[in-house]
């Protein structure tokens, strides 16, 4: 019920889609069995969905991602590019909702132990290019799908930091892009702030280049102080649409 509500609250600040995940993927994470996020999440889909609103499943698991799809889910988010489960690349090919494929270097319990690349930019493009490849060729349309470069997940606060200062870069995919870097360590290590919660500024901050930068979606936590951002740029970089 409490994420049913937060789910509503966050619709009526302005987000477009609601994601729901029953599985944490922090850094240091342990995973949960299929079992126990299926009870986590499917009410909260079935709750959402059956209100009108659009909502997206967090899910690594293809038993999770149909039943998530038959609760009322339509789009599937899966940090692991549909590389964690074997049967998710099947799922998703008999599925016909969008899907987006994070880059992720390493398993969320260990992945920021040591993250190494030789350019990180270039080698997220270049897996993220890889999977969507994948995708396709296991049937997956490529306009069904979205690219997600992953910030936090197996890279160091610098890693994030060169991956948005090269973030036109992953529009070279051809796919839509997702970009998400709402409260985490990053935004902290640049401001100070040690609560994640906290960290609503800076967040913002991030987001705002993102979409100057040509985001499709912007996942964050903060929809209301995000939306009245972006409607501000927005209307400097368009005013006769702001209807000003």
């Amino acid at each position: 019920g409490q994420a049913i509500a937060h789910g509503l609250k966050l619709a009526a600040e302005g987000a477009d889609i609601l994601d729901v995940g029953g599985e944490s993927t922090r850094p240091g994470s342990e995973g949960v069995d299929e079992g126990e996020e299926l009870a986590r999440v499917v009410p909260v889909i079935e709750g959402l969905a059956a209100a009108g609103h659009r909502v997206s499943c967090d899910t690594r698991k293809a038993p999770v991602m149909r039943a998530a799809l038959k609760a009322g889910a339509a789009i599937i988010n899966d940090v692991s590019a549909l590389q964690h489960d074997p049967q998710s690349l099947a799922a998703m090919a008999e599925a016909d909702c969008p899907v987006v494929l994070m880059h992720a270097q390493g398993d969320p319990k260990t992945m920021q132990l040591s993250p190494n690349y030789a350019d990180v930019a270039l080698d997220v493009f270049d897996a993220l290019e890889d999977r969507i490849a994948a995708c396709v060729a296991a049937g997956i349309a490529k306009e069904r799908l979205i690219a997600d470069p992953g910030i936090g997940f197996g890279k160091s606060f610098r890693h994030n930091l060169d991956l948005l200062h090269q973030f036109t870069l992953f529009h070279g995919l051809g796919v839509a892009v997702l970009m998400g870097l709402s409260r985490k360590g990053f935004v902290g290590a640049l401001t100070g702030e040690k609560t994640a919660a906290n960290r609503v500024n800076g967040s913002v901050g991030g987001a705002l280049w993102s979409a100057l930068n040509g985001a499709h979606i912007l996942r964050v936590h903060d929809v209301k102080a995000t939306v009245e951002a972006l409607v501000v740029a927005q209307a400097c970089a368009d005013p006769e649409a702001s209807g000003l």
